[in-house]
């Protein structure tokens, strides 16, 4: 009934649909086991998000960075900023605003540091120029900050350039300092005493899902798609096989002749 879908171009076709069926399953998979390595991600963040803080030597110290199950957790930490080595990260834009973030070494009363990023300043083009930044406070500082592990600038480590850089990597920027330093940074919650002209704060993480679970959907109707396309067009060819066919002129009947008396 259907011997044309064993022609080589049927068959063809139905490799070529088997083919692009798999290479969708497989982005349709990827894209669920991103989503739901997201979603661990965002459970242990609400949950160090919504934890109580704790002091700094708890969850970080110098010559180990700290892990993913501690990021966003809060410490507190008291000394004083040193703005001599303060480091300013550029082309970091907000609501698509450009601007700079501005961070400074906390120095503790033990002599070691931590990099507290203090928060966004805007910048004028496209936010590669230094703007003029709010100091921080003087004298003693208490600062509750949330734990981060080192930034990169496209899997590369960044090194300070004239105090400048492109990602937070305290393993790159403590080489610079005078003193020992944490590993990992702090993005600033809030510090006392508060200054009344400061960056504004660094923003909590995004706890959404992202795209990938309904692109992984995506590529299952794409999956699925193929198939019905194939499907479709063997029973349109089946059903023009069943057409009767109409005789053509080289086998019709000639036509009557007319004799006139």
């Amino acid at each position: 009934m259907l011997r044309f879908l064993l022609t080589p171009r049927w068959i063809g076709l139905f490799i070529v649909v088997v083919v692009l069926g798999i290479v969708c399953v497989r982005l349709s998979h990827w894209q669920f086991g991103r989503y739901h390595e997201r979603s661990v991600s965002n459970t242990t963040t609400r949950t160090n998000l919504a934890a109580p803080p704790v002091a700094i030597d708890r969850l970080m110290q110098v010559g180990a960075e700290p892990g993913d199950s501690v990021q966003y957790r809060k410490v507190i930490v008291k000394g004083h900023y040193d703005p001599h080595h303060q480091i300013v990260v550029l082309y970091r834009s907000r609501n698509g605003a450009p601007g700079v973030e501005v961070v400074v070494p906390l120095v503790t009363s033990a002599g070691t540091a931590v990099l507290v990023d203090r928060g966004w300043v805007p910048a004028a083009a496209n936010g590669n120029t230094v703007p003029k930044v709010p100091a921080p406070p003087t004298g003693p500082v208490s600062v509750v900050g949330r734990v981060r592990i080192d930034s990169t600038d496209g899997g590369n480590v960044v090194t300070p350039v004239q105090g400048q850089v492109r990602a937070v990597s305290a393993a790159a920027i403590k080489q610079s300092l005078p003193y020992p330093a944490y590993d990992g940074f702090l993005e600033l919650v809030r510090e006392s005493p508060h200054p009344a002209d400061a960056p504004s704060r660094p923003q909590a993480p995004s706890l959404s899902g992202g795209p990938s679970f309904f692109y992984g959907w995506q590529w299952l109707f794409f999956a699925g798609l193929f198939f019905a396309f194939y499907c479709y067009f063997a029973w349109s060819e089946y059903n023009q096989q069943r057409q009767p066919k109409a005789p053509s002129e080289t086998n019709a009947p000639p036509p009557p002749v007319t004799v006139n008396d």
